[in-house]
């Protein structure tokens, strides 16, 4: 079975891989040293077990094992950390097995033992969870798996059954609905049109048009975007909270 190590501290990716070498049905594909390489990782080199670090830099393991489940295979994931309060938040992950730093030989040949006896496809449940919002939004791209990061968002913007995520770089598309990335990130965007949701923190005003419609600006966009009269007077009392 592929193999992929995720940990931010290169002698604990070491010391896994040295474990790993040791068994003939195992073998160590890669590795990453935080949660969005590992992502990237994970679409490219499609392992079948990822070995995840939950405490780490910028994206946590919670997090990218979600973001795992956007893939057209799941690989199996198994948690490994020294914190232990995270153990119940990760079974509801409903992640293969769940391993305590310093990890054990004879734990990990079993978690991995475990890991081959589980449907690749458990992820896809992840998305039924309520875990924290994430940080960062993936989308598949002709170059791959990319990952926005959600504060370089400026807004969301249906399209039929799809989403547009402008963000710092550009935009990408995304299948999700409006309605679920709006109650996720309410405390960050607010919704301007039925079909569009704008990042707070990049409103700069709201302009009265001379048929009546109402736009709002954002900054770092060209565009201005329409917004319906149901949603007017919300906006005009969020934009006095700037």
């Amino acid at each position: 079975m592929k193999v992929l190590i995720v940990d931010d501290e290169q002698l604990a990716r070491d010391r896994l891989a040295r474990m790993i070498a040791g068994y003939d049905d195992y073998e160590v594909i890669g590795e990453a040293a935080n949660g969005i390489e590992a992502v990237k990782q994970a679409a490219t080199l499609q392992p079948e077990v990822v070995l995840l670090d939950i405490r780490m830099p910028g994206m946590d393991g919670l997090e990218t094992a979600r973001h795992f489940g956007d893939l057209d295979e799941p690989p199996a994931v198994i948690f490994c950390t020294a914190y232990e309060e995270h153990a119940v938040e990760a079974f509801n992950l409903q992640a293969v097995g769940y391993l305590l730093k310093p990890v054990r030989k004879d734990n990990l040949e079993a978690a991995l033992g475990n890991a081959q006896r589980i449907n690749k496809a458990q992820l896809a449940a992840l998305s039924s969870e309520q875990p924290p919002r994430r940080s960062h939004i993936s989308a598949r791209t002709r170059r791959g798996m990319e990952l926005i990061p959600v504060d370089d968002v400026r807004y969301f913007q249906a399209d039929q059954k799809y989403v547009t995520v402008r963000h710092a770089a550009g935009e990408v598309i995304v299948d999700e609905t409006l309605r679920d990335l709006e109650e996720e990130f309410a405390d960050h965007f607010v919704r301007v049109h039925r079909n569009a949701l704008v990042a707070a923190h990049y409103v700069i005003g709201l302009d009265r048009l001379g048929n009546g419609h109402y736009q709002i600006r954002l900054r770092d966009v060209d565009e201005a975007l329409d917004v319906s009269r149901r949603h007017v007077a919300a906006v005009r009392k969020f934009i006095k909270k700037l």
